[in-house]
């Protein structure tokens, strides 16, 4: 029939039919006929979209940053949206106005002013290497935004690819983070070496403590030795004192024992002793008084001696 059309929908799109300036039918993925001249379709999509963009922003310490990413989003209310931009196609299904694009360009305001305002709070480091709080910070204030609501637009993710600074910032950020882990890496090396050095002082401390502890043990050895050779000393000392002690005391025993043998015997002449003590013969008495005549010869006028008697001085004693 002249005028009258099929249209097929996919299940990501929300189709809604006018006719006489009311809703016919609405539906995600419908498929009806419908007469061309007099009626008004309006295809919203529903399903989720990647919405790329790029910022140049400036940071707290007036430096520019590039923000790269994606926002993840979808129309939750196709209804409200429908009531605020134009969805509507022709018979070819291509839309008659520019405003399914519009929205992609309000997502992605809302996203560069939330990320703006991350930016100007922060200085340049901390905006790349807070790529996690920037992400938190623009979600948070996406889904609480009352213009997206109003789009009725969803929020599902929102992913940074990148964060750079730019280029001979990023060359002097380079040589600053290469002489700081160059300096670490000193500082590490001088550390590892006062470790090494307190590690040897240590070990020679040691040492000397050790030696100092087996030279004071010899020490106390010596001393110790000392003490005994000392006391063995002592001991012998004592026991020669007493031995002298002893031995005399012996000796004055026997000297008193002497004494009183000998004191009986002061007033008895020697010759008598000697006779007594020797066992003199007849001849050794004889000779002892010729010995006697012989001292005391001035005082003898003349003596007399019989053959006899000098025979019986020569004679052999075994006779």
């Amino acid at each position: 029939m002249l005028g009258v059309r099929y249209l097929k929908s996919e299940p990501t799109s929300y189709v809604m039919h006018y006719a006489g300036g009311r809703v016919v039918r609405e539906g995600a993925g419908l498929s009806f006929f419908y007469f061309a001249p007099t009626a008004v379709i309006v295809k919203i999509p529903v399903g989720t979209r990647d919405v790329p963009f790029v910022f140049n922003e400036v940071t707290a310490d007036f430096q520019d940053v590039t923000i790269q990413g994606t926002l993840t989003c979808r129309i939750r209310d196709a209804k409200k949206i429908a009531g605020l931009l134009d969805y509507s196609v022709d018979a070819g299904g291509r839309y008659k106005s520019d405003d399914p694009n519009k929205l992609d360009e309000r997502v992605i305001q809302q996203t560069q002013i939330l990320a703006r305002t991350f930016t100007q709070r922060q200085p340049l480091k901390d905006v790349l290497v807070n790529s996690d709080a920037l992400i938190a910070e623009v979600l948070e204030g996406l889904r609480k935004s009352t213009t997206l609501d109003m789009l009725g637009i969803e929020v599902l993710g929102l992913s940074i690819l990148g964060l750079k600074p730019a280029p001979e910032m990023s060359k002097a950020l380079q040589a600053s983070a290469r002489e700081e882990m160059l300096r670490q890496a000193d500082e590490a090396i001088y550390a590892r070496r006062n470790v090494a050095v307190e590690l040897e002082r240590t070990i020679k401390e040691n040492e000397l403590n050790t030696e100092i502890a087996i030279e004071q043990k010899k020490q106390q050895m010596r001393e110790s030795q000392l003490v005994a050779d000392i006391a063995v000393e002592q001991q012998r000392s004592t026991l020669v004192d007493a031995r002298v002690a002893n031995e005399r005391k012996e000796a004055d025993a026997r000297a008193a024992g002497l004494q009183a043998v000998l004191e009986p015997l002061k007033s008895v002449d020697w010759k008598t002793l000697i006779a007594m003590n020797t066992g003199l013969d007849s001849r050794m008495l004889i000779s002892l008084a010729f010995q006697q005549i012989a001292q005391n010869a001035e005082k003898i006028g003349e003596l007399s001696i019989s053959p006899d008697l000098l025979n019986s001085l020569v004679r052999p004693r075994d006779e």
